[in-house]
């Protein structure tokens, strides 16, 4: 029976990402606290939180230091925006520090609330500056099949999953996907990954050509693909992509939303898979989730043709209310200070042979087809039937089921279609990746034999 607090629950809020009608009979998990790598509901249970929330609590719950600086920014300057040239010094000290360490040339920072937000700033500006230039034609921007850009109208266009889309009268005009780079869902027969990866860029040229290259401005990719199921780029595919996207004169962004910030074991994930971008969106771990805040990440190719609409139309006519928010600022300047102290990112690195080590064992369940990941990120695919690769009917949410199952033992983890997948916080220890991962086989374990009672697949 739900308590009071679940039943205020369902009367009154609309859950993302949840069967809403599922959900009325369910109700919710209700989280009370946070330390670490640990989340409490509110009967006490401890979880380990093995997503980071939603990919983004990268130093944990309870950061003291965090807690702190944002009581202090609030009691000095509580709010101030930066319309009309008004400034502050927490997002001036942002934006310097972002571009010193910035994974290739930035000139300048335009700072917003989540990674939807920027991915769709990101948009504008790609027809803005193409405006600029004299290119009214040059508009359309490449996305991915099982890519995940964000919910606004414009990045819901650019994701590339279909529940983000249908009935909401998406994409809009503009945004076209091409193929996705998973190797094992999507290899020919034989094709090893090189090979895959020259096939998917001869196909993003084809589509360039059919499309009519004068048309066509830009192309976004994650370093790793989230959402879409940790799908992680295959040997040789963003250096064949790139070059691809420089013969057509495109405009490269890479959209860093999860794996900014040290995720994959480097600042930025763009370092590690290869690919070189002119523009960059970040959130998430900018913050580690404390405070909503993200940004854009431009280059003076950028700037110069915003210059020349400033002075065309008078004004730079695009901004939020909270861009550059003091307490977010504040508390983003105190992140990437930790980061730097601490050596997270060495850290992470260090963990990461652990983490793939225990993930790729997984391979070995029977109801895993492939176990993938980069950095301290990754995903279990679930199949009916491992030798075929033949996948559940969705409609009987087999990776949901095994999320529920994690959950029952004290693991947050995400069911996405067909995969499960795996995001701790960037501080969990050694024996807390052993732990997470004994409790997600003991969960996988849970869904086989459930599969086996329904006969879903052959005992």
């Amino acid at each position: 029976m739900p308590s009071n607090l679940a039943v205020r629950d369902i009367e009154t809020l609309i859950h993302p990402y949840t069967n809403l009608e599922q959900f009325r009979q369910t109700g919710p998990l209700l989280l009370e606290r946070g330390q670490g790598v640990h989340v409490y509901d509110s009967e006490g249970k401890s979880y380990i939180e093995g997503m980071s929330g939603l990919w983004c609590t990268a130093l944990g719950y309870g950061n003291e230091e965090l807690v702190e600086v944002a009581a202090s920014q609030m009691r000095k300057l509580s709010f101030a925006h930066l319309f009309s040239g008004k400034s502050h010094d927490p997002a001036i000290e942002l934006a310097e520090r972002l571009k010193e360490i910035a994974p290739v040339p930035i000139s300048k920072v335009f700072f917003c609330n989540s990674g939807s937000e920027a991915n769709d700033t990101q948009v504008k500006l790609v027809w803005y500056m193409n405006n600029a230039l004299g290119r009214p034609r040059k508009k359309k921007i490449i996305s991915r099949v099982k890519a995940y850009h964000g919910i606004t109208i414009a990045s819901a266009s650019l994701t590339g999953l279909p529940a983000n889309q249908t009935d909401f009268d998406l994409p809009i005009a503009n945004i076209i996907h091409t193929s996705c780079p998973h190797h094992y869902r999507f290899a020919h027969d034989g094709e090893n990954e090189e090979q895959f990866s020259a096939r998917l860029a001869r196909e993003l040229e084809e589509l360039i050509i059919t499309q009519d290259p004068d048309t066509v401005a830009a192309f976004i990719a994650e370093p790793v693909m989230g959402a879409g199921g940790v799908i992680v780029p295959p040997a040789g595919y963003f250096p064949a992509i790139a070059a691809v996207c420089a013969k057509y004169d495109l405009y490269l962004i890479c959209d860093e939303v999860i794996t900014g910030f040290g995720r994959l074991g480097k600042m930025f994930g763009c370092n590690v898979v290869g690919f070189e971008p002119h523009a960059i969106s970040i959130a998430k771990a900018l913050s580690s989730a404390y405070v909503p805040i993200a940004g854009v990440m431009l280059p003076e190719m950028m700037y110069e043709a915003m210059l020349i609409e400033s002075r065309k139309i008078g004004t730079f006519g695009h901004g939020f209310t909270y861009s550059g928010h003091p307490v977010a600022a504040a508390v983003a300047l105190k992140t990437l200070e930790i980061i730097e102290r601490e050596r997270i990112v060495d850290a992470v690195a260090a963990k990461v042979p652990q983490f793939l080590g225990r993930l790729h064992a997984l391979a070995e369940h029977p109801l895993v087809g492939e176990a993938r990941g980069l950095g301290l990120v990754g995903a279990v695919e679930l199949v009916a039937d491992k030798t075929s690769k033949r996948v559940f009917e969705p409609k009987l949410g087999v990776a949901a089921r095994c999320a529920q199952f994690a959950q029952e033992v004290g693991l947050i983890v995400r069911g996405l279609a067909d995969s499960v997948a795996i995001c701790p916080p960037l501080v969990i220890t050694p024996a807390e990746i052993d732990v997470m991962f004994d409790r997600l086989a003991t969960a996988l374990n849970r869904t086989l034999d459930w599969a086996t009672r329904e006969k879903l697949i052959e005992a």
